[in-house]
């Protein structure tokens, strides 16, 4: 692998006396589990990867549809009927070849996360429901792994840290999962495309600034309603 390469890919960033060399090389060596490969987890994967995560997983078993085109920005219409993971791990190797990427085409189950999450310093939650959440929030806290969290709903969109150092995790803020019965979801109330990108991308800069150990979200949960652009930042 050539420095020269490096050096040219990623000068924009390293030029920031906040990340310089010794953060770019921290963002080699770290290894960043991502669930789910759609609408949270495309723009996540995309800005993590292109940054110089070293190593990057993909967990999803899910096929590409038509309706997940609007927002699911890694795939095409080529990629119909094709596995998620497999395309994200594709799209991602071009986009950066000098990372190794994952993919992990399975359902994340109460008898496999423990092994999948076990080999990961960080796991960025981009699932669309609450079963998975809280069982990524389960193991994260069983194995000390830190968590970034992210969830959208219409306009509005929500992120957190989850398990970092020491801080609270998911059932510090929610004890119990809702009944299934009780949740909306955007296969029942729709999902502008640009909203997953922005809280994505959002998850992806938490993400980053927890691998640079910089100042991150700590027993906060930000809310953004897009509909008049205000943040809300609650402490628990």
């Amino acid at each position: 692998m050539s420095v020269i390469q490096e050096f040219l890919r990623y000068n924009r960033q390293t030029m920031l006396p906040e990340i310089g060399d010794s953060g770019q090389e921290k963002l080699k060596k770290a290894k960043v589990l991502v669930i789910g490969a759609g609408g949270l987890g495309c723009p996540i994967l995309q800005y993590i990867a292109t940054a110089g995560v070293g190593t990057i997983g993909i967990v999803d078993f899910d096929k590409v549809e038509i309706h997940n085109l609007h927002r699911q920005i890694l795939y095409t219409e080529k990629d119909l009927k094709q596995s998620k993971a497999i395309r994200a791990k594709s799209v991602l190797e071009t986009l950066n070849p000098l990372i190794k990427i994952e993919a992990f085409e399975e359902k994340l189950t109460a008898e496999n996360a423990t092994q999948i999450i076990s080999d990961f310093d960080i796991i960025v939650d981009g699932c669309d429901n609450f079963a998975t959440r809280y069982l990524v929030n389960d193991i994260c806290v069983a194995l000390g792994k830190s968590l970034v969290y992210g969830s959208i709903l219409g306009f509005e969109g929500q992120i957190a840290v989850f398990n970092h150092q020491g801080s609270k995790n998911l059932r510090d803020l929610f004890p119990e999962p809702p009944n299934p019965k009780d949740v909306p979801n955007c296969n029942l109330n729709g999902v502008l495309g640009t909203l997953p990108g922005m809280i994505g991308t959002m998850m992806a800069h938490e993400t980053l600034k927890l691998i640079l150990e910089l100042p991150t979200l700590e027993n906060e949960l930000v809310l953004f309603n897009t509909t008049d652009w205000r943040f809300t930042k609650l402490k628990f």
